[in-house]
């Protein structure tokens, strides 16, 4: 049995349509990225211009992209097959490729582990899933996601209805949100971290 509270935030989350994420955030250049066979996914950071980094990891191979600019900047379609998967290392991590080679990144996705689910400055992110097996992904100005108006404090980003869903979360600098499902990668960048909640809670819904 079902609560009351909890049969209404069932049908406040069904009935919240899918909407752009709020300034400042914006879409990166590419927008939903196709990776079929997405096992999982972690950040890293671009050496140089201090990028975040989104390492992809499928069953075709690992890749690495920057999530400011969308572009894939390395590829690797034979890794080991001792580190290729996170599930054998005790901290889920796979080696880095690239402009990381060497470097182990913490990999979320279908093995385990998670992402962040909160920013520095008061953003939050949150998988629900009223219609389960489908998920979806909630991105919240500060605790908002129980109250408030969809579209006004809190935003139904991303419904995963045909594959399924891998991760969601920011990035440790909170500037870029990345939700993986089994078929693609989607990211979110903003220019920097920094009150952004707040001010989003009370401006217009972004088109």
């Amino acid at each position: 049995m079902t609560s009351e509270y909890q049969q209404r935030l069932r049908e406040r989350y069904l009935n919240a349509p899918v909407v752009p994420a709020p300034e400042p955030w914006r879409l990166a250049p590419g927008g939903m990225i196709p990776v079929g066979g997405l096992l999982g996914i972690g950040f890293a950071v671009r050496p140089g211009s201090g990028h975040d980094l989104v390492m992809v990891v499928s069953a075709d191979g690992h890749g690495l992209f920057d999530a400011v600019t969308g572009e894939k900047i390395a590829r690797d379609r034979d890794p080991d097959p001792e580190t290729s998967t996170p599930d054998d290392a005790p901290d889920l991590t796979c080696p880095g490729l690239g402009p990381i080679a060497g470097t182990p990144v913490h990999i979320a996705g279908l093995f385990g582990g998670g992402l962040h689910s909160t920013s520095s400055d008061g953003w939050t992110v949150r998988v629900v899933s009223p219609d389960w097996p489908c998920h979806r992904v909630v991105l919240a100005a500060g605790d908002a996601l129980h109250r408030g108006r969809a579209g006004e404090t809190w935003w139904h980003v991303l419904h995963a209805r045909y594959s399924e869903f891998r991760a969601a979360g920011f990035s440790p600098s909170g500037r870029t949100l990345a939700i993986a499902t089994s078929s693609d990668l989607t990211l979110w960048t903003r220019p920097q971290a920094g009150g952004g909640a707040q001010a989003a809670a009370t401006a217009p819904v972004s088109q």
